[in-house]
């Protein structure tokens, strides 16, 4: 069985006359089987994070300013340089899909009106959510390294981050460390610690590095799909609590962590 179609059959876009000997390949084979139900909670995930934004519509920002003047009372050479400022235009539209993906700022704005990067505050969030959205389903590889190895997972997260982690201990709210991965961020390198609980739910700690702002914030609250976040900035790194609870869990668990982040 050829990978093109076991990952059509995670999409729900094979041929009739294929699926059910996908079906049969996949009863004898369970470890497949696991592997791309996880891929299809993962899709899962990721529509209920971003479905919202297919329908949203274009910020006014990006569309381009009508023109004072009758284009055709100018010279030859200022109706040239209109044209190609509507197509520029024209592009800047196309490309407001990707731009929606940064998120708004935290007043409700889309911070783009200026044209200037969306703040690292705004986005941590989301990128947080994204992050947890893709990793948690994972069966086989949720983390890089694990907690078997947390010795080593510190000293490598650390060294790459540029300043001393410390994992928090969750074991009395009931989560023990799964293990931790190394991901790029918009400001520089992110660390991944995953929990889970005896049940097999899943939160994971975000730690950005490079906050642009570099002062502190307290305790924020995001709910991105079904993932809420708690975070905050400390200094120049940003930390995002993220998991797919209720805010009073998630809330109680994000206290155990900022306290534990703290100097002694």
């Amino acid at each position: 069985m050829n990978e093109a179609e076991l990952q059509a059959w995670v999409d729900g876009r094979l041929p009739p006359d294929r699926q059910a000997a996908v079906d049969r390949y996949l009863a004898d084979h369970p470890a497949e089987t696991l592997r791309l139900q996880a891929y299809r909670e993962q899709n899962a995930a990721l529509h209920a994070l971003f479905d919202d934004m297919l329908d949203a519509e274009v910020p006014q920002a990006l569309h381009p300013a009508p023109p004072r003047r009758s284009a055709w009372a100018m010279p030859a050479w200022r109706r040239m340089a209109a044209m190609l400022a509507l197509a520029a235009g024209a592009g800047v539209i196309g490309g407001a899909a990707g731009w929606t993906l940064r998120g708004a700022g935290m007043d409700g704005s889309s911070g783009l009106a200026t044209g200037s990067p969306v703040p690292s505050l705004a986005s941590l969030p989301r990128e947080a959510a994204i992050a947890h959205a893709v990793y948690t389903p994972e069966v086989k590889h949720p983390v890089e390294v694990g907690a078997d190895q947390q010795q080593h997972l510190v000293a490598w997260l650390s060294k790459r981050l540029g300043k001393q982690l410390r994992p928090p201990q969750l074991a009395q709210q009931g989560y023990e460390l799964v293990g931790g991965r190394l991901l790029p961020g918009g400001t520089g390198p992110v660390a991944q610690f995953m929990y889970a609980d005896a049940g097999g739910q899943r939160l994971t700690l975000y730690v950005s590095s490079g906050q642009q702002q570099n002062r502190d914030t307290g305790f924020r609250f995001a709910q991105e799909g079904n993932v809420g976040v708690f975070y905050w900035i400390d200094g120049s790194f940003g930390y995002a609590l993220s998991a797919a609870v209720g805010k009073k869990e998630l809330s109680q668990v994000a206290n155990a962590v900022y306290e534990q982040l703290q100097p002694n």
